[in-house]
């Protein structure tokens, strides 16, 4: 016959349980906020700002007077090695010749911006530029690595993308967006016979289960 519990004991082990409850929703709070905060922040940008807010591009064909449109948006102070991508409101500096094959490298490179690649193309070459923001191994790393491309899941074929280098301003348009196997490389290295440029990221954000990919061509390079 099974010994019922005391009011006391029975006092104490739901104190303890409400206690955990709390604590996990806690965890789960501090977990999820990078994610629920960028998603929100997101969606009411769109929601307060135009389209004629955000810095577009043109077709390829269409009068070149729209060049002027393009280099017109204001440059950041830090134009040494910068991002900007007006749709999802990202904005970072960016490490170069960064080792993506050892792990405690990029992870510090990525507290501080997004990381290039090393072995790829810089913006002016010919050949791929190749920028990530990994998530980490655990959820913990990814809310610290992760954030600049929270968002890059946004991004259409057309959408713009700005990058800064020693001092010039490229313009490139996104082309395609895809979700690949978390070991293929094969984007690294991207097109080597014409500019490039590649972002990646883990995916879904806060995993490592596989990777986000969005490719993009210059409209708009320093003459």
């Amino acid at each position: 016959m099974m010994d019922t519990l005391s009011p006391k004991r029975a006092s104490l082990l739901e104190r303890v349980g409400t206690w955990c409850i709390r604590v996990s929703l806690v965890f789960l709070l501090v977990l999820l906020a990078p994610v629920v905060w960028e998603e929100s922040r997101y969606y009411v940008m769109q929601l307060l700002r135009t389209t004629a807010d955000i810095p577009t591009l043109f077709s390829l064909d269409a009068p070149k007077t729209k060049v002027s449109e393009l280099q017109s948006i204001d440059p950041p102070v830090d134009t040494d090695f910068r991002i900007r991508i007006p749709k999802i409101n990202a904005d970072s500096h960016v490490v170069a010749d960064v080792d993506w094959q050892d792990s405690r490298v990029y992870q510090r490179a990525l507290t501080k911006g997004v990381a290039h690649a090393r072995g790829s193309a810089l913006p002016g070459q010919t050949g791929n530029v190749f920028l990530f923001a990994h998530a980490g191994a655990n959820p913990f790393e990814a809310l610290r690595y992760n954030a600049v491309f929270y968002l890059i899941d946004k991004l259409e074929a057309e959408d713009r993308i700005d990058l800064w280098y020693q001092g010039k301003h490229w313009v490139y348009q996104v082309t395609n967006t895809k979700i690949v196997r978390a070991d293929e490389v094969s984007y690294l290295n991207g097109d080597s016979t014409k500019p490039t440029l590649t972002l990646m990221t883990c995916w879904p954000a806060g995993t490592t289960w596989k990777r986000l990919i969005v490719l993009a061509e210059p409209v708009i390079a320093p003459q």
